[in-house]
């Protein structure tokens, strides 16, 4: 039998404050860019209102913040470097907590693994005083030259902790994370102007901004692609500014969120923003904003985590409501209120149309649309709105039958404009009033207004109207989503869907949603089916299961619904998809997140042309 190995009994002792300081360290600087963090939140907690940000290797050899806030005296600078002294705490309580900083720790742990230098000059003072601390070692203020603010230099960051070092990435990895934490910071104090160099390169600097400029710079957009959101509820705001669908990222890089001024990143909140994009921008891809939201100071714990950028809020579900709520209805705007991509091409394109023979002209009936033209003038005239004047020279473009209106005898409160064509039966080229050339995919706008109306109609009843079929279709399905099918057949019956079981893997089609009629009906149940099934805890008692899928259920079935690709439209049917666009909310996306048109503006034409570079 094996020995239990024997080891000396342990006794308990006393640290000694340098490895507590290197212990506070480990928690607080994990990389440079932590260190900046708690530096620059220090400079604008100090009153600042320019702070100069220079970057040596990412932060790793050199990070030199100066400010021109309120600064320090000499006493103030010994208790700086201190560890938990602070000036942000007036009392010993943890709930009224107004600055960035709070906690006492970041200058000690920075010298305590760096060599960490402070001058510093008050406005009462003649002159400034530098402090030094290397690997912990703490030498007294002496006097130095220095205007009224705080410059702090660290070098040779982890060199008394050479096991943290190694962890490090690339400095080009680093240098990532330290402007993605001034960028944040930047975007929490636009009255503050800031000016970041790396390696002597300029990164970027911002003027003192209005918040709508800040974020516009931050977000690397205009002020007029943003949307607006300020919304209130009881004690509660949500403010800032977001880009609508046509305007997302690979990943969430572009996701800023401040609460009370403080930059974090809290996984509840990204959840929300997630949830509340989910039916407007394609899987996989994330949204851009700078949101702000206001919470009264007793109802957010901000002790959470040493580097202070996750929260924990008392009531979690009216912060989630409230921005998934906020988003959503901001988001919920037609093509009126602006969207759409600007095309941009390469240089000299060469644009080939593929060789296709004539077509047989297909009989069109009406969209399900209300036609209003959108000219300034008098309404276009019967006989005028039935002329089908098609061009046959080329069956690919099929010109409006109707003289070509200029822009400025069109209605600017019509911003997509009047149609002048129809491209390979698929693409509505229409002249906006302001002169820019809009191409707006058939399919994909009127599948989103088939999916809002089908959302509508269900909101209000909780029942879509059902349109019986002549004939029963038996539809067969794998064994898994036919039992997926039956096992929701009474929540489907409510989206007009009326199912029987038919044998294994069949099932019975017996009603459609009326405002979709009959249309690809085996594909429609297919896809909802593949919806259904592809969620593993599906079963008949999970109330919310079913809600889950219903948003992508509506969707589906609008795809399904809509005017599809190659389908040749008349005129006012051209026009009427795109006044109804303009009142459509989300109408900027299809259901699936793709955009619904483009923008082709002057520039963007004169460059294709070699006139502008």
């Amino acid at each position: 039998m094996t020995e239990a190995p024997s080891f000396p009994r342990p006794t308990i002792r006393r640290l000694s404050g340098h490895v507590i300081d290197l212990i506070a360290a480990g928690e607080v600087i994990e990389r440079p860019a932590a260190a900046l963090k708690e530096l620059v939140e220090n400079a604008i907690d100090a009153g600042a209102t320019r702070i100069v940000v220079a970057l040596r290797a990412g932060g790793t050899d050199r990070i030199d913040v100066t400010d021109n806030g309120c600064g320090m005296n000499p006493a103030e600078l010994e208790l700086a470097v201190e560890r938990h002294c602070t000036s942000k705490l007036q009392d010993d309580h943890l709930v009224q907590i107004r600055t960035l900083g709070f906690r006492g720790e970041a200058l000690p742990s920075i010298g305590a693994s760096a060599r960490l230098s402070i001058t510093s000059r008050t406005p009462e003072s003649d002159t400034a005083w530098c402090i030094r601390v290397d690997g912990g070692v703490i030498t007294l203020p002496q006097p130095a030259s220095g205007p009224i603010g705080t410059r702090i230099v660290v070098t040779d960051l982890f060199f008394a902790t050479p096991a943290r070092r190694k962890f490090l990435k690339s400095a080009r990895v680093e240098s990532g994370h330290a402007e993605s934490v001034m960028r944040r910071l930047a975007l929490s104090a636009p009255h503050c102007a800031m000016r970041v160099l790396l390696d002597d390169k300029v990164l970027f600097d911002l003027p003192e901004q209005s918040p709508i400029s800040r974020a516009a710079s931050i977000l690397d957009t205009t002020p007029d692609t943003l949307i607006p959101l300020d919304e209130q509820r009881g004690a509660v705001r949500l403010s800032g500014f977001a880009c609508g669908p046509a305007r997302t990222r690979a990943t969430g890089s572009g996701q800023f969120i401040l609460v009370n001024n403080r930059p974090v990143t809290d996984p509840m909140l990204r959840t929300a923003i997630r949830v509340a994009y989910r039916p407007v921008i394609e899987r996989g891809r994330f949204p851009v904003m700078a949101l702000h939201l206001k919470v009264p100071l007793e109802r957010l714990d901000v002790n959470v985590h040493p580097a202070k950028t996750e929260l924990r809020f008392a009531d979690e579900a009216e912060i989630r409501s409230l921005v998934i709520g906020g988003l959503g209805r901001a988001l919920g705007h037609g093509s009126k209120g602006g969207g759409g991509i600007h095309a941009s091409f390469a240089p000299r394109p060469s644009i080939v149309y593929p060789p296709r023979p004539p077509e047989p002209r297909e009989a069109v009936t009406s969209l399900p649309l209300q036609t209003t033209l959108p000219t300034a003038s008098a309404p276009q005239t019967p006989q005028a709105a039935s002329r089908q004047g098609f061009a046959e020279t080329d069956p690919a473009f099929a010109p409006a039958a109707r003289a070509p209106q200029q822009p400025e005898a069109l209605d600017p409160a019509f911003p997509l404009g009047a149609s002048i064509a129809q491209v390979f039966d698929t693409y509505i080229l229409a002249l906006a009033p302001d002169g820019d050339l809009i191409l707006v995919d058939q399919h994909a706008a009127h599948e989103r207004l088939t999916h809002e109306r089908l959302r509508e109609q269900y909101a209000s009843g909780g029942t879509l109207r059902a349109q019986a079929l002549l004939l029963p279709e038996v539809v067969d399905l794998p064994r898994r989503e036919a039992e997926a099918l039956m096992a929701r057949a009474e929540d489907l019956a409510k989206l007009g869907i009326d199912l029987e079981s038919f044998g294994p893997g069949s099932v019975l089609l017996r009603s459609v949603p009326a405002l979709l009629g009959a249309q690809d009906i085996q594909g429609l149940l297919k896809d909802v089916a593949d919806e259904l099934a592809s969620d593993p805890d599906l079963d008949a008692a999970s109330t919310g299961s079913f809600a889950h899928h219903l948003d992508a259920i509506l969707a589906r079935m609008a795809c399904h619904g809509s005017i599809r690709a190659g389908r040749r439209l008349k005129p006012e049917e051209m026009d009427a998809l795109l006044r109804e666009m303009e009142r459509t909310p989300r109408a900027n996306t299809c259901s699936h997140g793709r955009p619904t048109w483009l923008r082709l503006t002057r520039r963007e034409l004169e460059r294709l042309f070699g006139r502008v570079k």
